[in-house]
């Protein structure tokens, strides 16, 4: 760090035009960059996206793409045939309004599962080409208007669809990434300015600005080699907003004790580089390992999304390293009044409230396993899967169209239909047996009618055939996964499958390959980090105990989600949102890579400063109670910056989202109140002189010097 220090302190001017220039490109090239994600949730090999990729190159429609459902109710007194006839008219009229979509009805089918108990009430399947775009829906309007065109007086029609669902009532939109993170950085500025007191509160904020759009350009850059999800610009913006304050955040506020303990501007800065930079790059590392560990996971979706997380501490610890402290030489001086707060002296009450922890060391260790085991617990009744429709909009029309449905016997089921490809000669003996499998509504020979320009299907369809089979229960509930287990091993022995596709099977696949290979990703996570920690603590102990108490961490995490989203316990409270029954299948795995690595910032900028005071005095105690005093503030405001950007990332509409940011923030929550706070310096004060412990063959191996313990000195503790 001595090094790197040195060369851009005598660069100033370079040094922040690079930055200038990399940051200005970042912004010039925003939009297009988000304009380059995408929705691609491609599972190669696996079975289920396989034919789902079939049958949208043969129909271009379908597949995974979830339909949208279009109701039409007839008045009291029409009859069967007359109430069919014309509710085709508006299910054609409104499929020929979107090209490219096929249609599927009780006229189209002859099924009379399609028309409900009260018999004026009849839906039809509406498989709209894919959209770009997360959450994109151009379709329905079009749909809406062309319904609304050709439906007589007195007679209702309704749109409803997991999409149109998952839009709310289509009044509110919620806000756009760069509100959030202007409420992110709001909220951001409030804590700086408590922790600083003065306009340095500024600076951290800066060094975010040119993160950020510096990462989005290293992002565009990687849309141009491989598909990235449109998720990523969430992550980007407000993680990215988190992570480079927290880093800023270390460095400065260790600048600002170098100088009230009476160094000099200069030699403030290299010192503050010396100790706190080394821990910035310590922590960023591990979060961007944590990353790509990630890429062990053979589903692209997850591999980008951690490629594009890995540029995030990444362009975090070098805005740290080379502008913040060149900066600082520059300007930090002038900027850091006025000041009503100094940092000669360790925080009294965080000094106290270490005293207070060892004096009760036994029993605080105690409690803060208690309290995050408690929290563990709901982890053992998980869910995986998409929400249901029941966690989606309450109110508006989407929601009265599938009431519609349901109060008339039709299940929510078929807002997912699974997908059978065939050979045509096959397909009505297909639908049949489907057709009698436990929990199926009702399965049947796709339509050939094709809506919108002739040449919508491929010419090969005509060799092909689908049958359309809808379950009684949705995908992401228990009995929805064992009916759409039950349609593939029934759909499995027929002779004419070509493949079982839709978003049920899918999203089984998709569990299947992320969770297979989740054992795999965790244990390289744990080697990589504990080589890491051991070289940056130089201990084997305080490794294993941090790596422990992030998975302790983790696990709390996982168990508020569950607590919050699954089972509801807050969810309709604070979003609106009643429980959603399971939570989705990316998130949990996005939680841990993110979480795990964040998570160990802390451990990383408090356990530094405690090796720090042990090597300067050898006593472990006094360790304990000037680290904590020195980065308790710090750790804790850090955490309420980091809080504070997932609050704002929950205010967009997307349930996914709100349920990931409640994972990550619950868990930066947890792990700065009970475990960097509680249990880490209980747990050190009850190891004593075994926290330094680290073998002579260890230490030859990582390049560091060995401890005090493993060289036999006397240990006061």
């Amino acid at each position: 760090m001595r090094g790197i220090t040195t060369l851009v302190l005598r660069h100033k001017l370079l040094v922040v035009l690079c930055w200038l220039a990399i940051a200005v490109a970042g912004f010039a090239t925003m939009g297009s960059t988000t304009n380059r994600l995408t929705t691609d949730f491609a599972l190669p090999g696996q079975p289920g996206y396989v034919a789902d990729q079939r049958i949208n190159t043969l129909y271009h429609n379908g597949g995974d793409t979830l339909p949208t459902l279009l109701t039409v109710t007839a008045p009291p007194g029409v009859g069967t045939s007359a109430e069919t006839l014309q509710a085709h008219q508006i299910f054609a009229a409104a499929a020929a309004a979107v090209p490219g979509t096929r249609l599927a009805d009780a006229a189209t089918t002859g099924d009379a599962k399609f028309t409900g108990a009260d018999g004026r009430t009849t839906f039809a399947f509406l498989f709209t080409p894919p959209e770009k775009g997360f959450g994109s829906d151009t379709a329905t309007p079009h749909i809406k208007a062309a319904a609304a065109a050709v439906t007589p007086a007195g007679w209702r029609y309704g749109v409803t669809g997991s999409n149109q669902l998952a839009a709310g009532n289509g009044t509110s939109k919620g806000n756009s990434v760069l509100v959030e993170v202007l409420l992110g950085s709001v909220g951001a500025l409030a804590v700086l300015a408590y922790v600083f007191g003065s306009l340095l509160a500024f600076l951290p904020l800066l060094m975010a600005g040119v993160a950020i759009p510096s990462t989005f350009l290293l992002i565009n850059g990687l849309t141009r080699i491989t598909s990235v999800s449109t998720l990523v610009e969430y992550l980007v913006a407000l993680i990215g907003l988190g992570v480079a304050i927290d880093y800023s955040l270390l460095v400065v506020t260790r600048w600002r004790e170098e100088r009230d303990n009476g160094a000099d501007n200069h030699a403030a800065v290299e010192n503050a580089m010396r100790h706190a930079g080394r821990a910035v790059v310590f922590s960023g590392l591990t979060v961007a390992l944590s990353l790509l560990a990630v890429l062990v996971v053979p589903v692209p979706l997850m591999r980008n999304m951690a490629l594009a997380g890995f540029f995030i501490p990444l362009v975090s610890i070098g805005v740290a390293v080379t502008l913040l402290p060149v900066l600082l030489a520059a300007a930090g001086n002038r900027i850091d009044r006025p000041r009503w707060r100094r940092e000669a002296q360790a925080s009294r009450p965080w000094s106290a409230w270490a005293r207070f922890v060892l004096r009760h060391r036994k029993s605080a260790a105690v409690l803060g396993v208690a309290v995050l085991l408690a929290l563990v617990l709901p982890l053992l009744s998980l869910r995986l899967g998409e929400p249901p429709s029941a966690a989606a909009a309450q109110n508006g029309p989407a929601h009265d169209a599938l009431v519609q449905l349901t109060d008339n016997g039709i299940p929510s089921g078929v807002l997912a239909p699974i997908e059978v490809l065939t050979t045509p000669d096959a397909a009505p003996a297909v639908a049949a047996r489907l057709a009698a499998v436990s929990g199926v509504y009702t399965a049947y020979v796709g339509s050939s009618f094709h809506a919108g320009s002739p040449d919508a299907g491929s010419a090969d369809a005509g060799s092909t055939a689908l049958v359309d089979v809808a379950t009684v229960h949705e995908p992401s509930t228990t009995a929805g996964n064992a009916e759409i287990a039950a349609v593939q091993d029934s759909a499995r022995s027929l002779p004419g499958v070509l493949g079982v596709g839709g978003s049920g099977p899918t999203q089984n696949d998709f569990i299947h390959a992320v969770y297979g290979s989740f054992p795999l990703m965790l244990a390289l996570i744990a080697v990589l980090t504990l080589v890491l920690l051991t070289r940056a603590f130089r201990s084997v102990v305080l490794a294993v105990k941090a790596v422990l108490f992030n998975l302790l961490s983790v696990g709390a995490a996982y168990g508020v989600m569950v607590l919050v989203w699954q089972d509801g316990h807050g969810s309709h409270a604070l979003w609106g949102v009643p429980a959603t029954g399971t939570v989705t299948v990316w998130v949990p795995i996005m939680v841990f890579a993110f979480l795990f690595g964040l998570s160990m910032d802390y451990e990383v900028f408090i356990l530094t400063r405690m090796r720090e005071e042990y090597d300067a005095t050898g006593a472990t105690d006094h360790a304990v109670v000037t680290g904590i005093g020195r980065t308790g503030r710090l750790v804790t405001s850090a955490a309420l910056i980091l809080f504070l950007s997932f609050l704002s990332m929950s205010t967009t509409p997307t349930v996914d989202v709100k349920v990931l940011a409640t994972g990550l923030g619950a868990g930066i929550l947890l792990d700065a109140v009970i475990v960097r706070s509680l249990l880490v310096p209980a747990m050190v004060g009850v190891l004593g002189r075994w926290n330094w412990w680290l073998p002579g063959w260890a230490a030859s191996v990582l390049r560091v010097a060995p401890s005090p313990v493993a060289r036999g000195e006397r240990v006061v503790g």
